[in-house]
């Protein structure tokens, strides 16, 4: 059985996907960024799944890719932000390498400018995002093996501090 390399989390806009990208072509692995793989099997956006299946038909389509994934993938993975909001998968996540992408307010909006098809930001975006980011920071910090700050720093700046903190990493993206 397969075994992510590290499994990525945070709140939108932290750099999952960006970081995951650059992470995976420097250990020469591929991503999983787990979001994608729902837009692929449900044949639709995630923001279009939410208005027209519903939050509670994403989050269990969440749950099973996600699962699918830390059970089965030797790559990177990407896990969207919300879906450590289960507790299944809080548990499934405990017996892997873990790493927090950590954003501070300002630089998530930033980044995740606000007005893209973001479903959970949708209704007064700033507000929600801010409260987000309050809610599910005690949750990513319990299941974090390793925090990164993302803020001001280049993508290819914190994959260097995610490769010095892969398990048996020499440093050189050559580990594991």
């Amino acid at each position: 059985m397969s075994t992510p390399i590290t499994v990525l989390i945070g709140s939108p806009g932290a750099g999952k996907t960006t970081v995951g990208e650059a992470l995976a072509r420097r250990l020469g692995a591929e991503l999983r960024d787990t979001d994608a793989e729902i837009e692929a099997r449900a044949g639709k956006a995630v923001a279009d799944i939410f208005v027209e299946d519903g939050e509670e038909a994403f989050r269990e389509l969440e749950r099973r890719v996600v699962a699918e994934t830390l059970a089965g993938w030797d790559g990177v993975v990407a896990v969207g932000g919300g879906a450590v909001l289960d507790a299944d998968t809080r548990r499934d996540l405990a017996d892997h390498h873990v790493v927090y992408l950590q954003v501070g307010f300002e630089d998530a909006a930033k980044r995740v400018g606000l007005n893209q098809a973001r479903p959970l930001l949708a209704v007064n975006p700033r507000a929600r995002l801010k409260k987000l980011l309050e809610e599910r920071l005690p949750v990513y910090e319990s299941l974090a093996t390793a925090t990164v700050p993302t803020g001001g720093r280049h993508p290819e700046e914190v994959v260097d501090a995610i490769v010095e903190l892969l398990p048996e990493s020499d440093g050189d993206g050559g580990g594991r």
